[in-house]
Formats: structure tokens, sequence, C-alpha cells
């Protein structure tokens, strides 16, 4: 490959795995949610809102490895099979899968 395509193309190729995902805090989040999918590198339904009590479910939909890792929860890396854990107290739980460190989610509880 000719010396001058190259760079070129290492830009592009930053660029897109840059603007791949969308941050947690620019997610707009799904207010009731109480399920989250866990695809391969990514979580659908990056961002729930939920209130007080509610107990979140992580259903594994994938072909890899996945766990979910936040502060006070923690699965084990699977390829199907499910994982829950309730939040009773508000605040702002980020997560994340710890095989695939661009895979991240958020869970907020606040009360309606």
């Amino acid at each position: 490959m000719r010396r001058w395509l190259v760079a070129p193309l290492a830009v592009l190729a930053l660029v897109a795995l840059v603007g791949c995902g969308e941050s947690l805090d620019d997610a707009e989040p799904e207010v009731g949610a109480t399920q989250v999918t866990v695809e391969d590198n990514e979580f659908s339904a990056r961002v729930i809102q939920v209130p007080p009590g509610t107990e979140v479910t992580w259903t594994w939909d994938a072909n890899n490895d996945h766990n979910v890792v936040g502060d006070g929860f923690q699965s084990d890396a699977q390829q199907d099979g499910t994982f829950a854990h309730a939040f009773a107290d508000p605040g702002t739980y980020d997560y994340r899968c710890t095989l695939h460190g661009s895979m991240t989610g958020r869970v907020i509880v606040a009360a309606d």
C-alpha cells in the first residue's frame, strides 16, 4: 500500500471507532425499563431509569462471554442466562463488561 494512503485510512478508522458509542451522559434514559439485553459488544438499553426498590434483569443473547460489573453487584462471565440485582437506594449506578471495556451501561434510580 502506498504510504500516502496509510495516514488517511488510519485517521478514518480512528474516527469510526470513536464515533461508534454514545456517551452514557448523552444517552436518553429509558424510563421504567427493567430489562437489559447483553449482546455481543453492547448492552441494549444502555441507560435506564427506575424507581427505588426495582429489580433489574440482564439477559444474555451473545456468542461470547460477557459479565455485568458495577459498584456492589457482579455477574459471572456467561453467554446465556440472566442476572438480576435490586436497586434499593436512589443514585446513579454505572456498570460494564470487564471482558470488553467498551461495553458500558447505567442504571439511574430516582423517585418518580
